[in-house]
């Protein structure tokens, strides 16, 4: 039941904050601090089909849902598309306690594959018989039970990982400044984040869906709302997703399918080369997504610091829509959540194109 302060909300803050329940992973570009002003352009918009055709931490999803879209939550990487059958697209299964128990108590195989692999890499010998351990028990799971379960174990991954990074390997003590995530063992932190997502579970009433695609494979259908977050091509370092969350790509599958690049101290997954890998390609891949979906209202968001500009941008969207409308919001953006981790102030710019 809602609170009396929530149904005293206006429409967009009330789903603006019920959506700020959603599992959090440290992401980036994480959209958490802008729900509130995305809540308000989409309820500025209206309609009833919304497209998150990047969706990764999938928290923009999870807001479209609270607001009544039947939702296809996309991302090129399938950890993501994952956490949205978990949350966005689950609309009443949950995992009991039963479960969790199963989960978490003695293997039901002897598998190693986690421990082999990531010995010295990340994570301590225990938290990493706990991952193949679960993994045991998770590969019987199916549906929405499954899902929940296998975004449970990413979280918990994610969290107890110094910065939310797998760029970092080895012994990382050097970056333990005492916060609870990296002292819980991953089982208790796996309790945790069932807990998290069984909390997020509600029904929407609308149909949604979640794929793992490069968005240049999805049909141009037509919706009244695609939002894009791509990657942001910064002037200098690189957008590489894969790169940074590789570990937790691997996880939500087991590895199944993907070639280990032994060679590499983190053991990379190869990356997928896209137009918007780089600051090269990246106005082809905007043009060619805004030609894509030019009958449906389109809402961008872009940071001040990246490549393209504002201007760029305008004159992009400006090729196939007549109306459009730029919001620019003060946003401090840093990555990491140590003490240390590199702040910078910004304008999010929210692109509306109708």
């Amino acid at each position: 039941m809602a609170s009396p302060h929530l149904e005293s909300m206006p429409v967009a803050a009330t789903a603006a904050q019920r959506a700020a329940v959603f599992p959090r992973v440290r992401w980036m570009g994480s959209k958490y601090k802008l729900l509130p002003h995305l809540a308000d352009v989409f309820e500025e918009i209206g309609g009833k089909t919304a497209l998150d055709a990047f969706s990764g931490s999938g928290v923009v999803s999870y807001l479209l849902k609270q607001q009544g879209y039947a939702v296809h939550s996309n991302d090129y990487l399938g950890f993501p598309a994952t956490v949205a059958k978990a949350g966005v697209v689950n609309h009443a299964t949950r995992l009991t306690a039963g479960d969790v128990d199963r989960i978490i108590g003695p293997r039901a195989d002897d598998r190693d594959f986690i421990q082999r692999t990531f010995s010295g890499v990340f994570f301590t010998a225990e938290d990493l018989g706990f991952l193949d351990s679960a993994w045991s028990h998770i590969d019987n799971l199916r549906g929405h039970k499954r899902a929940i379960a296998i975004a449970a174990l990413c979280l918990a991954a994610a969290r107890k990982q110094p910065r939310g990074v797998f760029t970092l390997t080895g012994d990382l003590s050097r970056y333990d400044d005492g916060r609870r995530d990296l002292r819980l063992s991953l089982r208790d932190h796996f309790v945790e984040r069932v807990e998290d997502y069984n909390r997020a579970v509600f029904n929407s009433g609308q149909a949604c869906v979640a794929t793992a695609r490069e968005i240049s494979e999805l049909e141009p259908k037509k919706y009244d709302l695609v939002y894009l977050d791509p990657p942001y091509a910064p002037p200098a370092d690189d957008n590489d997703y894969t790169k940074r969350f590789h570990f937790l790509e691997g996880l939500s599958r087991y590895w199944v399918g993907d070639i280990i690049m032994h060679e590499t101290k983190s053991k990379k997954i190869p990356k997928r080369v896209t137009n918007f890998s780089s600051r090269r390609t990246i106005e082809v891949g905007l043009r060619d997504v805004f030609k894509k979906f030019h009958d449906s209202t389109i809402v961008l968001s872009y940071s001040s610091n990246a490549l393209p500009d504002r201007a760029t941008l305008e004159a992009l969207l400006r090729e196939f829509k007549a109306d459009v409308e730029v919001r620019a919001i003060e946003h401090t953006y840093h990555y990491g959540t140590h003490s240390a981790a590199k702040r910078r102030s910004v304008d999010e710019y929210i692109f509306i194109a109708r």
